[in-house]
């Protein structure tokens, strides 16, 4: 290979770096992405992250330190390998959950995504205008090959959303996550480039 060669390969590994230092605003019919405002978006986030569904859905513990979840939402509009967005209503103007880019995986140019609405946000169409905001968003201002998510068994609202922007089966982890006694399977999912341009055609 030639040094020019080589120049070019280089150039083209660095031009495929995700980058998101800077936080847009996103704003839809009903919600609006937007960066964290944490003195203003705590509370609402805590009421989020104490709710029973959604420690259910999401698979986490009831019980968290308070400083240590503060000072991680003080450091979102910081990180540039990743993009955390609140969602807020529009009419209310009071946030309702977040939506997340994350874990980049250079091996097929992919990153995951997951979203959490809270008690405030669930049964009006929130979540499905928050994914197709952010799906659009990267895959516009990125060159990602595709977006990859995980779903669990019992929340197959949840997966019709996805599969509405979508999103299509890739595989099954099983038994991912023990909740009152049984073993719940996890459901990967992706939507690729291709795919996702093909529904804007």
């Amino acid at each position: 290979m030639t040094s020019g060669m080589m120049k070019r390969t280089k150039l083209m590994e660095l031009n495929r770096v995700i980058d998101f230092s800077n936080k847009p605003t996103i704003t839809g019919e009903k919600v609006i992405l937007r960066p964290f405002y944490v003195e203003k978006d705590f509370p609402y986030l805590e009421e989020c992250l104490r709710d029973p569904e959604v420690l259910k859905l999401t698979g986490s513990e009831s019980g968290f330190d308070r400083e240590e979840v503060l000072q991680w939402y003080q450091n979102r509009n910081d990180q540039s390998d990743r993009l955390d967005l609140a969602i807020v209503d529009k009419e209310e103007n009071i946030l309702v959950g977040e939506v997340v880019v994350n874990l980049y995986v250079e091996a097929d140019h992919s990153m995951n995504f997951r979203i959490l609405i809270g008690p405030r946000g669930r049964n009006r169409g929130f979540g499905t205008e928050a994914t197709r905001l952010m799906v659009d968003y990267v895959f516009t201002h990125t060159d990602l090959s595709q977006l990859t998510l995980s779903v669990f068994a019992f929340n197959p609202r949840a997966r019709k959303v996805y599969e509405k922007i979508g999103f299509v089966f890739a595989s099954v982890d099983k038994g991912d996550l023990q909740f009152e006694g049984e073993w719940i399977d996890s459901i990967n999912m992706t939507l690729s480039r291709e795919d996702w341009e093909k529904q804007r055609e």
